[in-house]
């Protein structure tokens, strides 16, 4: 019995099908996409088809993941610490990822060609007024990553209903700026093809609401962990990632503000 004990920290993960699957999964939503995109007859059913593949992939792999962590027991200091530095080597590898839409921006904005008028915003382009739903939607988003920093010291202090509390703020928050995004989307002034300012502000703002849902959604199953009592003072990393992930959206939010919708509006 004692050749089976485990002998170090670390946790061996037992074989499963979700890897393969998810990959198959993207695999169909990306070549589905593409034909969508191209008019062929049968990609909106492809895409359809991927994106329902993909979303059932990422349900029934986290499952496992918690229940290696609650029930089995398997996510210990080592393993925790390992978790920590795939976190923060995900939010580095988004950092980059909008370093890329900053870096369109300001080369178009720093010199704008003889094409775009020599100015910027181009010619013909009605910036949106920043201090108007942009300065509405910075208050909300900063108000929520103080909540979401509530509900942390809430759980690491033992308070599990304040903890609640705050997070249930935190979600309500995120679905004001969702809601008011879009309804600034609506009303905006130009589309995503006007020029080359259209096309980076909205890849640039559409992809950050993107990141908001994706983090709305991140901490909605932390609210739900936490009233099954998943959470305690010293495990609890599944929100801690949560909490992260949601003021690195809050950073670039303030980015975006201040060159696209400030500097890159007057």
């Amino acid at each position: 019995m004692s050749a089976n004990l485990q002998k170090h920290p670390f946790h061996l993960v037992d074989p499963s099908p979700w890897p393969i699957f998810a990959s198959l999964s993207a695999f169909v939503t990306t070549f589905s996409g593409v034909m969508f995109m191209h008019g062929f007859q049968g990609g909106n059913y492809g895409l359809t088809f991927g994106l329902i593949m993909l979303l059932y992939s990422m349900y029934v792999w986290w499952r496992d993941v918690i229940r290696e962590s609650t029930f089995e027991g398997h996510h210990t200091f080592a393993v925790q610490a390992g978790l920590r530095m795939g976190m923060l080597l995900f939010i580095v590898s988004e950092v980059m990822f909008f370093a890329a839409f900053f870096w369109a921006f300001f080369h178009s904005s720093l010199a704008p060609t003889i094409e775009l008028g020599a100015i910027w915003p181009p010619k013909g382009i009605e910036a949106i007024n920043p201090w108007d739903i942009p300065a509405f939607n910075t208050l909300v988003l900063l108000t929520s990553g103080a909540s979401v920093t509530w509900a942390h010291h809430a759980i690491l202090a033992g308070h599990r209903k304040s903890a609640i509390t705050a997070l249930i703020v935190t979600i309500i928050l995120a679905i004001i700026f969702t809601d008011t995004q879009i309804f600034e989307y609506i009303e905006a002034p130009f589309d995503m093809a006007d020029s080359v300012y259209g096309s980076t502000f909205y890849m640039a703002t559409g992809f950050h609401g993107f990141h908001v849902f994706v983090g709305t959604c991140f901490l909605v199953v932390c609210l739900v962990r936490l009233n099954q009592f998943h959470f305690t003072k010293n495990h609890h990393f599944g929100f801690e990632a949560a909490a992260w992930y949601w003021h690195f959206v809050d950073v670039v939010w303030l980015f975006l503000f201040v060159t696209m919708y400030w500097w890159g509006g007057v």
